[in-house]
């Protein structure tokens, strides 16, 4: 298939080898004639590798250094060469400055590499006119060094760089041998065979370590995204379990009590309240179920399409208190210390412990009474929950005692600290402290001016 082009009205047609070429040659203008200077210093070695870990740490930590001190280190053999190229013959100045020249471009592809490269192929009819020696185009010096840069420049670019050197060395071979005397002098075959093989090496080294980090990193993307996919089927399936189980009951709790008062002939005011707390409670747990069901059945929580409810926050605890008092345990509630807004997951998390406290308290100790305490103190807030010694006739429910555990668990994530345990007359004591830093003046103003927004708000609302 050829690619048509149009030129002043007239089609063309491009054959496939001439947009190859074209290709080709666009390959070459980039890796080597574009950003000639650019400052590109070689990267440190990983040194977490398996033959880095036989070395002592205080010397593992300078391994990254490695690759640096080996392109030192042909430099420097480098010069001794382009020095030995005069043999017995030449002054020093003459000699050492040889050896220079040879050198220089390998030390510098150390930080600019494309820019080695040419400065290499340039001091090659240097070093011939500067030695005046019977090979040519390449010195002794020019083989050696020009070799050792086309490998450290292959070994940090692409391969298609690397075979570009290789064929503009070519090039040079053919136009320098014709201008100094019609044929070389036997070398430039030798040169690019050897040169040919060292960079093909180093280049399919090159290779295979590209191939390998590819395939490490598919690999790990194919792992997580097994992993994100079996938990969002576990997380499925709990949200499955949870709606078939408890959201099935609960519906049925709260069906049942709106008609039970139904079912009695003039019920006592006591028993139409107690139902209707019954199917307020129940209502509240399917909306929070709800809540919870859908942020488990997203695929993540920043995704979730699920309507976020307000979070009860301290403020909502004379609900919880009038709620528990309605299911029959006498709760007292006392607050010292200036009450402040709290960070939203402090109060959420302080709510909750108070929730689970009392109702603990509701399932295993019944007939006993309870106190909250919340203290407001300059470097946080602590929680008091106590009950005294159950009824000895009535019977306490079982549990797994999961509601502690959770407690624990809220009160770590708030690097807090917690106790819990019987008190001297038989109750039961869960006292916790959750540190708060402290706001400074502009964080004070924005959360006194959002709570006056929301003030205002309700107020409204209830309007």
């Amino acid at each position: 298939m050829t690619e048509t082009t149009t030129t002043g009205g007239a089609p063309r047609d491009r054959s496939p080898e001439f947009s190859l070429a074209r290709s080709a040659l666009q390959g070459l203008r980039e890796d080597l004639f574009r950003d000639v200077r650019a400052y590109r210093p070689l990267p440190e070695a990983a040194t977490d590798g398996p033959w880095t870990r036989l070395f002592p740490a205080r010397i593992r930590k300078h391994l990254g250094y490695f690759p640096h001190a080996v392109v030192l280190f042909l430099a420097l053999i480098t010069l001794l060469v382009g020095m030995g190229s005069f043999g017995l013959y030449g002054d020093a100045i003459s000699v050492t400055a040889a050896g220079l020249i040879a050198a220089l471009p390998v030390a510098l592809t150390l930080l600019r590499p494309v820019l080695a490269f040419w400065v290499s192929l340039a001091a090659a009819p240097v070093l011939i006119l500067l030695t005046s020696g019977n090979l040519y185009p390449w010195s002794g010096g020019s083989i050696f060094g020009h070799t050792v840069v086309m490998m450290v420049v292959a070994a940090r670019t692409r391969p298609r760089t690397a075979a570009w050197m290789w064929v503009l060395s070519a090039v040079y071979s053919v136009l320098a041998g014709e201008a100094m005397g019609g044929l070389d002098s036997g070398v430039s075959a030798p040169m690019l065979v050897f040169s040919g093989v060292a960079v093909a090496i180093v280049t399919l080294v090159q290779v295979n370590r590209t191939t390998q980090r590819q395939v490490v990193r598919e690999r790990t993307v194919t792992a997580v995204e097994r992993d994100r996919r079996t938990l969002l089927e576990e997380r499925t399936n709990i949200a499955r379990e949870l709606h078939d189980v408890v959201a099935h009951h609960m519906s049925v709790v709260a069906i049942q009590a709106e008609a039970a008062p139904y079912r009695v002939e003039n019920p006592p005011p006591e028993l139409e309240q107690a139902f209707v707390t019954i199917r307020e409670n129940a209502v509240a747990a399917l909306t929070e179920l709800r809540r919870v069901l859908g942020v488990v059945r997203a695929e993540s929580f920043e995704k979730s399409d699920t309507p976020e409810a307000p979070q009860p926050t301290l403020a909502d605890l004379d609900k919880l208190l009038e709620n528990v008092r309605d299911a029959g345990l006498t709760v007292t509630k006392a607050v010292t210390g200036a009450v402040r807004e709290l960070p939203q997951g402090v109060e959420l998390s302080a709510y909750r412990i108070v929730q689970e406290a009392l109702s603990n308290t509701l399932r295993h100790a019944p007939g006993a009474d309870a106190a909250v305490e919340v203290s407001y103190v300059l470097g946080g807030i602590g929680l008091r929950v106590v009950n005294g010694r159950p009824n000895a006739l009535a019977k306490p429910s079982p549990g797994a005692g999961h509601g502690i555990t959770g407690m624990r668990e809220r009160v770590s994530m708030l690097s807090g600290e917690m106790t819990a345990g019987r008190t001297a007359d038989g109750g039961y004591e869960i006292m916790v402290f959750v540190p708060v830093a402290a706001q400074i003046p502009e964080q004070r103003e924005r959360a006194d001016a959002a709570g006056d927004r929301t003030g205002d708000e309700t107020s409204g609302a209830g309007a």
